[in-house]
């Protein structure tokens, strides 16, 4: 667990201790990472990004890796390497559109040929999105335009979270990105405001559309489907754009916040629509049950592909997401 004492990695930390693993704590803060391992009393390994043997110590003997260090566009790429010399599977919770990129562009051929297995975006943006997605795609070869919209009551950021925003923006600039025609655009207008009809009871809420996150990215990877757009609740937009709004605190013992969402996933072909809804709590908490199913299911070879994958061309869909219960609760998939 590369990164495990971030306020993700914990979460990612617990539930692969309640599912039966015995993770490695790692990280290069020495502090924070001796604290969790005596809270917890895990093995921890002190190493960094910038120093290529440190991480080779840390995947020692290790069964495989899960990346929740951010600024992803720093750490993917030397842990990527570092599990490709140790032989081990990758997965990581980027939901950093650069490092998602960067991931697919620099490792796709590498780790075909290696026959290793990279799991990017494994997390509520990028992995819970695509399997929705892919869903709802069912038995269709191809559709004409996939739309994600987010329903979050509220978004409350954590630390890295603002980090990895401040490293996406300082690479694009201000331009923000769309996936369209089946190609990559770069546009300088603002995103257009919208109004979508989430399932009850979020109901009718006003959106940021084109509001690009990490399933612009996957998807387009194993879905034939030229136009991919992604959507916000302008409230959750509104949060994470100010600088006051505070981190998320904890509403149960589990630690999850009282944040709630809601992932209405549409693919459309010709006059015909599927659709794919998820409802949830706390968008952090929820991707650790998600990057553990999917660590689970590498490991004991229910996969469908090598090489750097998203979760919906690895995994069976409908199974991973019915598998995520009750930490998601599903509406009748198509």
């Amino acid at each position: 667990m590369f990164g495990a004492y971030g306020h993700t990695g914990r979460f990612v930390v617990a539930e692969l201790v309640r599912r039966g693993f015995v993770p490695v704590l790692s990280g290069r803060a020495a502090g924070k990472l001796e604290a969790l391992a005596r809270e917890t009393g895990l093995e921890a390994r002190v190493a960094s990004v910038d120093a290529p043997g440190s991480l080779d110590r840390a995947l020692a003997g290790t069964a495989a890796v899960i990346n929740c260090a951010g600024p992803f566009a720093s750490t993917t790429t030397p842990v990527i390497e570092a599990a490709l010399r140790s032989g081990i599977p990758y997965l990581d919770v980027a939901a950093e559109l650069e490092a998602n990129l960067d991931t697919f562009a620099h490792f796709t051929d590498r780790a075909r040929e290696a026959g290793a297995v990279v799991v990017p975006a494994m997390a509520f943006f990028g992995g819970l999105g695509d399997l929705l997605a892919t869903a709802a795609m069912g038995d269709w070869t191809r559709a004409d335009e996939a739309h994600i919209a987010y329903g979050l009551s509220s978004w409350h950021p954590t630390a890295g979270t603002r980090l990895s925003g401040a490293v996406s923006r300082e690479r694009r600039g201000e331009r923000r990105m769309r996936f369209t025609d089946g190609r990559w655009e770069y546009r300088t207008d603002a995103p257009p405001v919208l109004e979508w009809r989430f399932p009850e009871p979020t109901g009718l809420r006003s959106v940021i559309g084109e509001f690009t996150m990490a399933d612009v990215v996957t998807v387009p990877t194993h879905l034939s489907i030229p136009d991919v757009t992604t959507y916000m609740t302008a409230e959750a937009v509104r949060d994470i754009a100010a600088p006051d709004t505070p981190a998320p605190s904890a509403a149960d013992g589990s630690g999850r916040s009282d944040q709630t969402f809601v992932i209405d996933a549409i693919v459309r072909s010709g006059g015909a629509e599927r659709r794919a809804v998820a409802h949830g709590q706390d968008i952090y908490a929820v991707t650790a049950p998600l990057v553990v199913e999917a660590l689970d299911r590498v490991l004991t070879g229910r996969t469908r592909t090598v090489g750097v994958a998203a979760a919906g061309a690895i995994f069976d869909a409908p199974d991973f997401l019915r598998a995520l219960s009750p930490h998601i609760t599903l509406e009748p998939l198509p």
